[in-house]
């Protein structure tokens, strides 16, 4: 009898041996999935967090974009204020030559050759800036290209028609720069 019960011992140990290793393999299959669930569930939050950053990102980067473009159109915008501002006082000296050039009947004819020269190379350097003169006399009066200054009667236009031009007026490119100051028939 004493031979029995050390093997019998010995099986149920081994029994046991058998089922703690088999529930350790569970165990760690359990485990396993679980890490693996987990890894998975991680994985796709990641994911999940790397797309929204990339559509912050690229909504940033637009933004971006959108101001340094913004920036440019106001810079510009500036720039052709204050170059519109410069062309308006040099139209008042052309039209401050024109005016002295009307007088020049007495003045010696070097003074009003050096005088019309001078308008000459003015009025260049504008028409190279795009700035050119619009005729107004014998046209009809149009309030978007003419600023009437008084009415005149005329049996020799029609009536709204402009008689006579005080101030020329000028654009600048397609846009009106100054109106032209005119007397308008009756």
């Amino acid at each position: 009898m004493n031979d029995t019960k050390p093997i019998h011992d010995r099986a149920a140990q081994a029994d046991e041996a058998q089922t703690n290793a088999e529930q350790a393999a569970e165990q760690a299959e359990a485990e396993r999935k679980a890490g693996g669930e987990q890894l998975q569930a991680e994985n796709t939050r990641l994911k999940e967090e790397l797309r929204r950053e990339h559509e912050i990102y690229l909504r940033n980067l637009a933004d971006f974009d959108n101001y340094r473009r913004r920036i440019d159109r106001e810079r510009a915008s500036v720039a052709q204020a204050g170059k519109r501002e410069m062309v308006l006082s040099l139209l008042d000296v052309l039209d401050d030559f024109e005016r002295a050039l009307e007088h020049m009947d007495e003045a010696p004819a070097s003074i009003s050759a050096g005088l019309s020269a001078i308008y000459q190379r003015l009025a260049g350097l504008l028409e190279a800036q795009g700035v050119t003169p619009f005729e107004s006399v014998g046209q009809p009066f149009d309030p978007a290209l003419h600023e009437a200054v008084g009415s005149v009667e005329s049996n020799e236009q029609e009536s709204g028609a402009v008689i006579d031009e005080l101030r020329r007026g000028y654009r600048w490119g397609e846009e009106l720069l100054r109106p032209a100051r005119v007397r308008v028939a009756r």
